[in-house]
């Protein structure tokens, strides 16, 4: 943070159009801007600048995104929105699987990319706090207890399902991808089992959700992964 307290964001982007508008709605929003239009100007900014917050374009004039995104990773934990016109699903997977926090597509609202960013740094914040119960939509999940209620009685989950939604739940309100999910709970060798994650996904919102039909704690990201809805 600035020594005002304000949040300050690194926005990288080549285009004057995005960069002016991004600049006056953050600023509006509260937050201190700081500007980058090139990878490289991007790598110095994230490394000197001290920003809270990156939002990253994936079309820049001298570099990919990605791999911008993976060099500030390299060194750094802080979190990064992709804000991109490139809305293959590949793209966004390998985002996020290359440590992106979240993805909002060109053209977007601001009242979005905002939302995005205020969950991005809460989850920020809770990464230093001590493991303790999470509640969503009357599920909650204790870590220590390694016990799941809704609306106050027991769940019984199995290891596995358990373990999905701790993956889940430790990282409410962003997007968790396939890979990653898999990696976590059955290893790297299960990486392209989705088919197999999506039988267990269903197993859990049955036992969660009030009308697993339609989904309010975990809801699917299609063709990327699956968020849990914030606490």
């Amino acid at each position: 943070m600035t020594p005002s307290g304000a949040c300050r964001v690194l926005v990288v982007d080549d285009e004057p159009q995005i960069q002016k508008f991004l600049h006056a709605a953050l600023t509006a929003a509260g937050y201190d801007v700081v500007a980058a239009e090139t990878g490289a100007q991007a790598l110095r900014l994230a490394a000197t600048a001290a920003p809270d917050l990156i939002v990253l374009d994936l079309g820049l004039p001298d570099r990919d995104g990605k791999d911008v995104l993976r060099d500030i990773r390299s060194f750094s934990g802080t979190p990064i929105i992709i804000l991109s016109a490139r809305d293959r699903e590949a793209e966004k997977i390998a985002a996020l699987d290359l440590g992106a926090d979240d993805y909002v597509e060109k053209p977007f609202g601001i009242g979005e990319l905002t939302a995005r960013l205020r969950a991005a740094l809460r989850h920020k914040a809770t990464q230093a706090l001590p493991a303790g119960p999470i509640a969503i939509e009357g599920v909650a999940m204790d870590f220590d207890k390694r016990l799941v209620t809704r609306d106050g009685e027991p769940v019984r989950l199995t290891p596995k399902e358990y373990e999905l939604l701790a993956v889940l739940f430790r990282n409410a309100g962003r997007v968790v991808t396939h890979r990653q999910i898999l990696s976590a709970v059955w290893g790297p060798a299960h990486t392209e089992d989705t088919q197999y994650l999506r039988v267990f996904i269903g197993q859990l919102r049955a036992k969660i959700e009030r009308d697993p039909t339609a989904p309010r704690i975990v809801t699917t990201e299609p063709g990327v992964g699956y968020r849990a809805a914030e606490p």
